[in-house]
């Protein structure tokens, strides 16, 4: 038998100065493997054309369709309806700036991200456009494809308590970045220099390691590792670097 289901959706466009937040509720009757990017497709086409939210692949690859969905971070097009109650409310990712309604800029913040983390590879060679493919071992490239499956939702940045707190905090995904260029061997930084970008209290020891990263990343990606990874190298790299300096004052 099918549901009648309430949506409480946040409105607000903060272009408009005469907009107000508010809640606004919509009825839809469920339908057979109905998903959130579904229902907010119908809601906007049968009952309301203003209704603001984002959508790209529909198959949980571009990771725009982020929201809060009763209060957790997921993507709405992977999220089924028969898996919800029937009352269901949808508010924007906290953290990211507010476009309208369901709609955040994440591209800004991870635009920004990126470039705190130098999120590309850092060698002395020259690049040859006709030289043959370097090779690595399955094992490494299986470890860096693993990290690369990051879609840059921003699911675990709007679960982390820190980055709620901090808007400077650079969050899980930054540290997934940085242990995906620790892993591959053509990047030639030292640990010195990955400490120098994440080392910090905004970096991995500002970490609260309350874990709503892996609990809520929609690809299952192993954050809680690359936390503990992170965490132990930046560590030993910290002691490594005051031994040295009290060496160097002694000598």
């Amino acid at each position: 038998m099918e549901r009648a289901l309430k949506f409480n959706i946040f409105r607000y466009n903060a272009m408009d100065p005469r907009s107000v937040p508010q809640m606004q509720t919509f009825y839809l009757d469920e339908t057979d493997s109905m998903t959130l990017f579904i229902a907010l497709n119908r809601i906007r086409e049968e009952q309301d054309p203003s209704l603001q939210f984002d959508f790209c692949c529909r198959a949980g690859i571009c990771g725009s369709c982020a929201m809060l969905i009763n209060g957790r971070p997921d993507l709405a097009c992977h999220t089924k309806t028969k898996d919800l109650p029937a009352e269901i409310t949808l508010m924007p990712l906290p953290v990211f700036k507010l476009i309208g309604d369901l709609s955040v800029d994440t591209g800004t913040w991870f635009r920004a991200m990126n470039e705190t983390v130098q999120s590309w590879i850092h060698t002395d060679r020259t690049f040859d456009p006709k030289a043959t493919e370097e090779r690595m071992s399955n094992e490494e490239a299986e470890a860096i494809y693993e990290l690369e499956r990051c879609i840059e939702c921003g699911c675990c940045v709007a679960a982390c308590g820190k980055a709620n707190m901090r808007p400077d905090f650079m969050g899980a995904v930054a540290f997934n970045r940085i242990a995906r260029f620790i892993t591959d061997p053509r990047d030639k930084r030292t640990m010195k220099e990955y400490f120098d970008v994440v080392g910090t209290e905004e970096g991995i020891f500002g970490c609260l390691g309350l874990l709503g990263c892996e609990d809520i990343c929609p690809k299952h990606l192993p954050l809680q590792d690359q936390l503990g990874m992170l965490r132990r190298k930046m560590g030993w790299t910290a002691v490594r670097h005051l031994f040295d300096g009290l060496l160097g004052k002694t000598a």
